[in-house]
């Protein structure tokens, strides 16, 4: 008779990541992936806000392609940006878990309408704690600040880096060419 560690280990070889938690637990129910999941990580994960591309050759597009090669999920983020160097609009398509999914989608969302140095300023854990990630999917929060960082720097090199302070580039800019 085997004892319950090796029917375990026997038995969680062929079980998704949710059984097998749900498995461990012993007298509880098995529960659906969802369960595992806040609110605000399935809206987006089911809703997903943003989704699409903009065109990555208008000088006012910045593009981030970032990607996590442990678990596969690759992201793409666009911003385009105003002259006063606020983002005026926001895309993602991402191809991953329901985590990354979820964080492109929220990031999109938090991105909007703020200066390129606010963008900046958005941290993974912020992401991941307004979307309660659970640890195992920090990385998909990760992603979303490396995704954000990387589209504002490929706008910044497309446009030789003359918006690094939102509306004072802009007015120094102004000032200049007069």
């Amino acid at each position: 008779m085997f004892s319950l560690a090796k029917q375990f280990a026997f038995t969680s070889m062929r079980q998704t990541p949710a059984v097998r938690a749900a498995t461990i637990v012993g007298s509880r129910p098995v529960l659906s992936a969802k369960r595992f999941y806040h609110e605000r990580v399935i809206d987006h994960y089911e809703n997903p806000r943003n989704m699409g591309s903009l065109d990555k050759s208008d000088p006012t597009v910045g593009t981030g392609l970032v990607g996590a090669p442990a678990c596969g999920d690759v992201m793409r983020l666009q911003i385009k940006v105003d002259d006063g160097g606020k983002i005026v609009d926001v895309k993602f398509k991402t191809f991953g878990c329901g985590s990354a999914i979820a964080s492109s989608s929220y990031i999109t969302e938090r991105v909007r309408g703020m200066s390129l140095d606010d963008a900046l300023k958005i941290r993974n854990t912020d992401i991941a704690k307004e979307l309660c990630l659970p640890p195992v999917k920090l990385h998909c929060s990760m992603l979303a600040e490396d995704a954000i960082r990387s589209a504002i720097k490929d706008f910044r090199t497309k446009r030789g880096g003359d918006v690094i302070h939102g509306a004072k580039a802009s007015a120094a800019s102004q000032s200049m060419a007069a």
